[in-house]
């Protein structure tokens, strides 16, 4: 337990002090975000704040793993999904903020890396960890085999647990809180299912999104980009493929499940009604507009990604 902990402590610790240094310097260097225009009004104001606060979110995390837990095929895994992710959220902020070009990766760009971690991700986790191409499913407690159609789920949850939190950080520590709670309720799914030292892995996330709060929580001083809320949402496929507990996935996660969907239902309802279900997506915004202060949203968010965490933990205490 003292190796989780102190993880958690490690990773908090490397945010905490490399903040004050890194702020000054993208702000120096200009790496500014640029708002949407047709987002909220409100947020015009958070214009020029610094972004790519996922560089040194994510090194804490990859630090802290690398000190606190042993070197497994099963943590390169891990830490292989968290920085292939990072290279491409990186990518995508540099493109964006540097070079000034507003879509930064197109999404053909994207997707192919995706699938090149999926690809590597799968080659390891059959070869080397033994995983087999089953898929538990919650609430029914059953255990079906997908044969070749595991690794397209594996694909799928890698593009998918990615982009879901890409799309949940839109407002100051609503991705990171989030996060923090859906990784510190996979960090005791992993003590239940006997993956301890994945479960440092967990921790050092817990840690770097909590040690990234005291700058990012409302008004923040710095945003992570996709630099880092897509190396988060590899992190989080990553807890669910490594555990085999991918459909938990749509339990701890809710509130990304429920970004992502939004965004998905308003494109679909816009294209083939001409009207929109949400007054703006990802959900969040729809939110803001009916009069949420960014406050409020967050923390209602934080609960229900709580409350969501703890079912997702019953389940799988249930099927024992």
């Amino acid at each position: 337990m003292i190796e989780i902990l102190t993880a958690a402590a490690i990773a908090a610790g490397v945010v905490i002090l490399s903040g004050p240094f890194l702020i000054p310097l993208l702000h120096k260097l200009k790496f500014g975000q640029s708002i949407r225009e047709e987002g909220p009004a409100s947020h015009k104001i958070k214009s020029g704040t610094p972004t790519m606060g996922g560089i040194f979110l994510i090194t804490a995390i990859i630090i802290a793993t690398l000190i606190r837990a042993e070197f497994t095929a099963e943590i390169f895994v891990a830490l292989f999904i968290v920085v292939g992710h990072f290279i491409l959220g990186f990518l995508d902020d540099y493109i964006k903020v540097v070079k000034k070009r507003n879509l930064g990766l197109r999404a053909w760009q994207k997707l192919l890396g995706q699938i090149l971690i999926a690809a590597v991700t799968i080659y390891i986790a059959t070869n080397y960890l033994g995983i087999e191409t089953t898929i538990w499913i919650p609430i029914f407690y059953e255990t079906i085999d997908l044969g070749i159609f595991y690794y397209v789920l594996v694909l799928l949850v890698i593009v998918g647990a990615s982009n879901a939190v890409n799309l949940t950080d839109g407002l100051d520590g609503l991705a990171s809180g989030c996060m923090a709670i859906a990784a510190s309720c996979y960090g005791v799914i992993c003590l239940l299912t006997l993956h301890y030292n994945l479960a440092i892995f967990c921790a050092a996330t817990v840690g770097a999104c909590i040690g990234f709060l005291r700058f990012n929580f409302h008004p923040a001083r710095i945003f992570m980009g996709d630099t880092g809320s897509l190396a988060l949402g590899g992190a989080f496929a990553a807890m669910g493929i490594l555990t085999h507990t991918e459909l938990l996935l749509i339990f701890v996660g809710l509130i990304f499940v429920c970004e992502a969907m939004s965004v998905i239902l308003q494109v679909i309802s816009y294209q083939t009604t001409g009207k929109r279900i949400f007054r703006m997506s990802p959900i969040h915004h729809h939110f803001e507009l009916g009069g949420w202060s960014e406050i409020k949203v967050v923390t209602v968010f934080w609960a229900v990604s709580l409350i969501s965490g703890v079912i997702g933990i019953i389940l799988l205490m249930g099927n024992s």
